[in-house]
């Protein structure tokens, strides 16, 4: 796994051996980037189901202010606490060990730019995660929420708070972009 771009471009990142996680792969994560191009910069991550930090570290080498990650794997936080190591970025992220359930319900005041969702595939944690980051909102008016689910699985009952604004198919991976829906 590396950084694709921005300021740690090239740097390679560490990641847990067997399949603890499943890092996003770097065609994929290069799409996602190319279509967030200028949201990132400035903006603040959340990362629930963190895994190795892949897409969170990507946003940080392209600017993003700060990032909060929300893992509670603990090979996985290992990898993350050493990766952030490795890079010197340990001042702009904030490690929660914590289910990302756990982390919402404890931190429902928190307003995000950008907020990747890269659960276990085939579970509904994308769909439960939207509800949840739906009351209250959790995302900037301009912010985007980025999904990544199986090919096959499809968004039902996506919150009126929010609206689907794209989508991508990579190999077995969906990748769902939603935004703010301002009601009336």
């Amino acid at each position: 796994m590396r950084i694709i771009a921005g300021d740690m471009r090239g740097r390679r990142l560490r990641t847990p051996e067997g399949n603890v996680t499943r890092p996003t792969a770097d065609k994929v994560k290069g799409a996602i980037f190319n279509i967030l191009r200028n949201k990132v910069a400035g903006a603040r991550v959340l990362d629930l189901f963190a895994g190795t930090g892949n897409l969170s570290f990507e946003a940080l080498s392209r600017h993003a202010a700060s990032a909060v990650m929300v893992e509670n794997n603990e090979k996985a936080l290992r990898i993350i606490r050493e990766n952030m190591i490795l890079a010197g970025i340990e001042e702009c992220v904030e490690l929660m060990a914590m289910d990302a359930f756990r982390y919402l319900r404890a931190y429902p005041d928190q307003i995000f730019d950008l907020i990747f969702l890269d659960p276990p595939y085939q579970h509904g944690l994308v769909v439960r995660a939207v509800r949840e980051l739906a009351q209250p909102c959790r995302l900037s008016p301009d912010g985007v929420i980025v999904a990544e689910t199986a090919k096959d699985e499809e968004l039902e009952d996506i919150p009126p708070e929010f609206g689907l604004r794209k989508t991508g198919e990579y190999g077995d991976t969906k990748v769902w972009y939603l935004q703010r829906n301002f009601l009336g």
